[in-house]
């Protein structure tokens, strides 16, 4: 049979926008049994201007698809993607009346039979793990008798709809055949299309998960039994992906990766026994899988990011959603990940229904400290009610509508940042089927504040965790009373419909000066706290602070240093090196005597470095502009630091010094002086 696999379309800047394995695996196996199927992914279609926007989308969708004649569409969709799905589907019918059009994916898994009795141009929906229903049911349908006997499936018989009973899983995945990428658009297209730095593609390890996360529809979906490939069959995948494809970094699905120690370790050290350790690739965790040497292991191996998933800094929320996270771990396994060079996201999850302010704060306050800790990326969301869910059997009819959540977005095609008509129609129409699109209310916070605390808050965990650490102790407030405050002063000031990170640089420090007169006199050190953090904010933006000048290599004599454009100093009345380490200890003191210092700070390899230095250090980089030769600097220092020495001795310790800042790489490139 002619098979289409349809990805519908999305659009969203950080989602979607890698080959859909899942399509390309049933590709595979359809070609294995002789069937002849096609991947259309029209997620990529839209990003190349293939697809028109407008109310015209879903008709040029169906057209593409009719074009190849398929005798079977089948479609791969998400809980966002469902309203394209069927309102694709059902162009599809009207092009195609004769063609078999099925559904299948997470969300389609537990809505089959509301969806065939609502939607009548959807012949079958593919429950849970799809390969072996799917390949079944195309022989079925080639032999033209009706898929009774197909397990895992829902279908329609006439005005009937059936539940066949449910597939075993595979007992061993590594029967599947390796995923066939001819069958999909290459990769480089991704890479265009998606602006990404290099051809990424999906690894898929395992699955499963073995937790009861109220949340998540993926123990639910796999049983909550847990199996992965073996390791031999990943090594392979991926060296003909890198070999075949052009593959330059993996995207490793399987949340539960580091369940298994053993097999992580067998898993690394393959990888570079292959040589593919020079290959990224990125990772999902959990904090009490690992350890500083497994990470250690992960990074020789190629890790270069993974996502922990910390949720809550509430232990009652906590309980509730089913989620063990050893609170105490998290500062200690973060620090761990970021001296192996690997960059931690964490992710945060704020109103539950059963949550109060406190909680919610509680949670900040936990955002907080990892941003004060450092060098970790906070993504923070509302929940996302998805069908096969606990959430989606407790509160399905209680759900309103009145902020979009992260998982709801991608879908806006009328070209002005809204979705269609008839999406806003389908959706309205069917909470429970459509429940993505749907909230929670939260007992202790508005949505609309939820919502903004979840799409903004990460900005000052980012940018001025330190500084508003501080500044909730002295004002004797909540982080979320305190952002609400600081999002009205700048709507007052500003007019500023959202933060963002150029407006949080430019005006949270002048919130700070705005509330000056309510600090105690305790808390005098915030100030010095937000110029500290807005010194590290500029050293870490594109180019970083511009030098004056370039360096003249042509000869050591005749050289005029500048400073790295990753560097920036900065003088302040307090030892700012002993307030952060207390901040980063947890420790909220108040009276610092003042102290004067001076710090570098630097950006490398994207992390933050602060280093204090002492005055002749300090005067010795003032110099380093560019313009002035290193004898010309040695003689404007001498007045101030020449302390009496012979002068020909004072140049020879400044040069001593140019050489040493140049080993730190605190100076632009140059000859030795």
């Amino acid at each position: 049979m002619r098979v289409s696999l349809v990805f519908p379309p999305f659009h969203h800047p950080d989602l979607y926008n890698l080959p859909p394995l899942g399509l390309i695996n049933l590709a595979t196996v359809a070609c294995r049994a002789g069937h002849e199927a096609r991947v259309e992914d029209q997620i990529l279609a839209l990003r190349e201007g293939e697809l028109p926007w407008g109310e015209g989308l879903y008709r040029a969708c169906a057209e593409r698809i009719a074009a190849a004649r398929p005798e079977v569409v089948a479609f791969g969709a998400q809980c966002t993607t469902y309203p394209p799905t069927l309102r694709i589907a059902q162009e599809v019918r009207r092009l195609l009346p004769a063609a078999r059009i099925l559904v299948g994916g997470h969300n389609a898994s537990f809505v089959a039979r509301e969806t065939l009795e609502r939607f009548p141009w959807v012949d079958a929906v593919v429950r849970g793990e799809g390969e072996e229903t799917f390949r079944e049911l195309l022989d079925t349908w080639a032999r033209g008798w009706a898929p009774q006997g197909v397990a895992g499936l829902s279908w329609r018989d006439g005005n009937r709809v059936v539940d066949n009973p449910d597939r075993a899983l595979l007992a061993d995945l590594d029967a599947l055949p390796l995923p066939d990428y001819s069958l999909a658009p290459a990769l480089e297209r991704y890479r265009r299309a998606c602006g990404l730095t290099r051809s990424i593609a999906i690894l898929e390890v395992g699955r499963g998960c073995p937790h009861q996360c109220v949340y998540c529809s993926e123990s639910a979906l796999w049983r909550r039994r847990c199996r992965t490939f073996a390791v031999e069959r990943l090594i392979e995948e991926m060296t003909r992906l890198r070999d075949d494809q052009g593959a330059e970094c993996f995207l490793l699905a399987y949340d539960q990766f580091t369940a298994d120690r053993r097999f992580v370790e067998d898993f690394c050290r393959r990888v570079i026994a292959a040589g593919l350790h020079r290959l990224g690739w990125y990772c999902i965790s959990r904090l009490d899988t690992v350890d500083d040497e497994l990470l250690r292991l992960m990074r020789a191996a190629g890790c270069e990011s993974l996502c922990y998933g910390i949720d809550s800094g509430s232990a009652r929320t906590l309980a509730f959603i089913r989620k063990q996270v050893e609170a105490d771990k998290l500062g200690p396994r973060v620090a761990e990940t970021t001296a192996a060079g690997i960059t931690p996201t964490l992710s945060f999850v704020i109103g539950f229904p059963e949550e109060e302010r406190a909680d919610i704060d509680a949670t900040l306050l936990l955002a907080l400290q990892t941003g004060i800790e450092g060098n970790s990326n906070p993504l923070m969301q509302i929940p996302t009610v998805l069908p096969g869910t606990e959430l989606h059997a407790r509160y399905a009819s209680t759900l309103v509508r009145k902020v979009d959540s992260y998982f709801a977005q991608g879908i806006e095609f009328d070209g002005n940042g809204r979705r269609l008509a008839g999406d806003e129609a389908l959706i309205a129409g069917d909470p429970r089927l459509f429940s993505s699109f749907y909230n929670l209310p939260c007992r202790g916070m508005e949505l609309t504040e939820l919502q903004r605390l979840a799409a903004e808050f990460p900005l000052i965990v980012h940018l001025y965790p330190k500084t508003f650490r501080v500044l909730c102790a002295a004002l004797e407030t909540s982080p979320s009373h305190l952002f609400r405050r600081f999002c009205r002063w700048l709507e007052t000031d500003q007019a500023a419909p959202c933060l963002t990170p150029a407006l949080c640089f430019a005006r949270f420090a002048g919130f700070v000066d705005a509330v000056q007169a309510e600090i105690p006199a305790a808390w005098r050190h915030v100030h010095a706290l937000a110029a500290y953090e807005t010194r590290a904010i500029e050293v870490a933006r594109p180019g970083g602070p511009p030098a004056a000048g370039n360096a003249d290599v042509s000869g050591a004599a005749a050289w005029r240093p500048a400073t790295a454009r990753n560097l920036a100093l900065a003088e302040f009345a307090f030892d700012m090196p002993g307030i952060v380490a207390d901040l980063r200890a947890g420790r909220l003191r108040t009276d610092y005597a003042e102290q004067p210092c001076t710090l570098v700070f630097r950006q490398v390899a994207g992390r933050l470095d602060v280093a204090a230095v002492n005055a002749f250090a300090h005067d010795l980089l003032r110099h380093c502009d560019g313009v002035s030769a290193v004898e010309e600097i040695a003689r404007a220092l001498y007045p101030r630091h020449g302390d009496g020495r012979d002068a020909e001795d004072f140049h020879a310790c400044c040069r001593a010094a140019v050489r040493q800042l140049q080993s730190l790489d605190w100076l632009i490139p140059g000859p030795n002086p």
